[in-house]
């Protein structure tokens, strides 16, 4: 089969599913099965609402949609940076060194299984200000994926291949950039694409009770008991999820050494 015709089987199977799950979603909505349940015409409607004037801005609690993903955009992007900075070198040296390993891996594993949202009361407490406290929560929670997935692709690279290096002179500097470094690259992607599918997530949860953001916007709606807009959120975070998952995708496929 084609790479063609594969692509529209794909596309006519993903569009015929959704048609039909908004097909059900109006019949539950319109037979009142659950009382003022929006339907999906409902949410389209006012998707196409929100996406007309994205950028408006009536004060802090009455942004449009536009600046509310955009908020929570900089906020994830700050912290999953400064996540990555510190995860990738010292997933390196983690997975190069037993003596590093053997000191940064209790911390891994006790801090790695907390709650997001635990951190959340103890970045308020500590820094005072919610957009440092966001910032914060993506950081302590973006970080694991890439630095456990960075050590684990070192630890599998060809043992012959560093021996090579090192019989040719290399400097342990050397061995890291120039071989190790570009061999783990596909693990070093996907725990980063990991980490960027977890900041997404947690970044709406918190952003409930930090304040403005897409999550603060879902908040605001359910405090005025609008159903319609909270569906018109979700799409939205969708939408920016898979488009953030897709750019990882194409990186991936670029140092895939397989294909």
């Amino acid at each position: 089969m084609s790479t063609k015709s594969t692509i529209l089987r794909s596309l006519l199977i993903s569009g015929s599913s959704l048609l039909s799950f908004c097909v059900v979603w109006e019949i539950i909505a319109s037979t009142n099965l659950i009382p003022n349940f929006p339907g999906a015409l409902k949410t389209f409607q006012e998707l196409l609402w929100w996406i007309s004037d994205p950028f408006f801005d009536n004060g802090p609690n009455d942004l449009g949609i536009g600046f509310n993903l955009l908020i929570s955009l900089r906020r994830v992007l700050i912290g999953y940076t400064l996540a990555m900075v510190v995860a990738i070198p010292v997933g390196l040296f983690v997975g190069v060194s037993k003596t590093v390993k053997s000191s940064v891996d209790p911390y891994v594993q006790l801090l790695k299984p907390v709650s997001p949202l635990a951190w959340l009361p103890i970045g308020l407490f500590v820094f005072r200000n919610s957009e440092v406290t966001g910032i914060f929560v993506i950081f302590i929670t973006s970080i694991w994926p890439t630095l456990i997935n960075t050590a684990i692709g070192v630890q599998s690279v060809d043992s012959d291949v560093l021996k090579v290096a090192k019989s040719l002179g290399a400097s342990k500097t050397n061995t890291i950039t120039k071989v190790i470094l570009p061999a783990v690259m596909p693990n070093i992607l996907a725990g980063m694409r990991i980490s960027m599918g977890t900041a997404w997530l947690v970044i709406v949860a918190a952003e409930m009770l930090l304040g403005t953001g897409i999550g603060y916007f879902i908040w605001n709606e359910w405090n005025n008991l609008y159903v319609a807009n909270i569906f018109v959120a979700i799409i939205i975070i969708g939408i920016t999820g898979y488009v953030l998952d897709q750019i990882f995708e194409i990186l991936q496929l670029r140092f895939n050494y397989d294909s």
